[in-house]
């Protein structure tokens, strides 16, 4: 680059985007990169604040930095995504598809970590769809040594930072529990709940039962269940360490590996995770609390998007939603855009 005056720039070729800003009707490039300045500009540069401006001068051992976004994109995106037209040195990713969006922290934090260069992301865990955006990459000067841009490259050389996982559990069994519901004594409004939840995830409930809390009929209409297909199983209500409420022991005894009895968010501290080896197939078997009924947002919100792309949970990563975990039930509620969950 080199700096000349506005007034005597005219021929020279800009080196970067030229952003007029008016309050409350608009931020965008009055000029962009590689325009030739004429007579007629000069004005309107003044106009911005460009008493001075960059122009451009060749150096192999740099890289401008619309060159440079675009090295960061592909860095950033995975497949089921595309890039933004390049804007004030600046390209956002765009989701192609529905699905979980992962993203490799670890990875992400080593390449902000080598200064001048930035990659932000939506968080992840989350579920994005087709459209959505999910990063901004941009370096901070208007050049960058194109060394340098090639050894933060070189972290990403295995895979980019953003994965999206369509989701493929398509067929959910629901086991409604509890002598209130089995002898009449209360309409079941869980299950319409949990229809409407994995619904929003292309999935539908393929088998649903009812029992009264014998821990026995439980375990078997939950392998029954799987037997008819299921690849994921909800089993509502009895979750609460009362001597009647018997699921916890019922999903025990399917032979399922239990990650967590509990967790660290509210509401949802009495849910339970486990999965089942069908041979086949790993099932997922949750035992969900009573809050998922009637909250808007609970511990189900949270999990849902990762059991329904067959992204297998851990005990140490539901212990990680401590921090974020407390919903606030707002008023009016934002979720997904609030701090709820964003342990992960």
């Amino acid at each position: 680059m080199k700096l000349m005056k506005t007034t005597e720039a005219v021929g020279q070729v800009l080196c970067h985007d030229i952003t007029q800003i008016i309050p409350g009707v608009t931020k965008d490039a009055v000029f962009r990169k590689g325009h030739i300045i004429t007579e007629e500009d000069i004005p309107v540069l003044l106009s911005v604040g460009k008493d001075s401006i960059y122009i451009w001068e060749n150096d192999e051992t740099m890289m401008h930095e619309n060159e440079a976004a675009e090295v960061l994109y592909r860095m950033t995106a995975g497949e089921g995504m595309h890039a933004s037209d390049v804007k004030e040195g600046k390209i956002e990713v765009i989701a192609d598809r529905d699905g979980l969006l992962k993203v490799d922290s670890e990875k992400l934090f080593r390449v902000n970590s080598f200064g001048e260069m930035m990659i932000a992301t939506r968080h992840g865990n989350t579920a994005v769809k087709c459209g959505d955006k999910l990063a901004g990459t941009r370096i901070i000067p208007l050049v960058i040594k194109k060394d340098k841009m090639q050894r933060a490259s070189a972290i990403c050389k295995d895979a980019p930072i953003l994965k999206i996982m369509p989701y493929k559990l398509k067929k959910a069994a629901i086991i409604t529990t509890g002598n209130e519901v089995f002898y009449g004594r209360i309409q079941d409004a869980f299950t319409p709940v949990i229809e409407k939840k994995v619904a929003e995830f292309g999935a539908e409930v393929m088998f649903h039962e009812v029992f009264d809390d014998n821990d026995a009929k439980i375990t078997d209409g939950c392998l029954r269940a799987i037997e008819a297909g299921a690849q994921i199983v909800f089993c509502t209500g009895g979750m609460s360490v009362d001597p009647d409420d018997k699921t916890p022991l019922a999903i025990k005894n399917t032979g399922a590996r239990i990650v967590s009895y509990g967790s660290p968010v509210l509401p949802g501290a009495m849910f339970l995770l486990s999965y089942y080896d069908a041979g086949d197939r790993i099932v997922p078997i949750c035992g969900l609390p009573g809050c998922a009924m009637y909250s808007k947002r609970t511990i189900v919100d949270l999990v849902l998007p990762r059991l329904m792309a067959g992204d297998e949970i851990t005990a140490d990563e539901l212990a990680r939603l401590g921090g974020g975990g407390l919903c606030l039930g707002c008023d009016v509620c934002t979720y997904p855009n609030c701090g709820f969950g964003k342990g992960w």
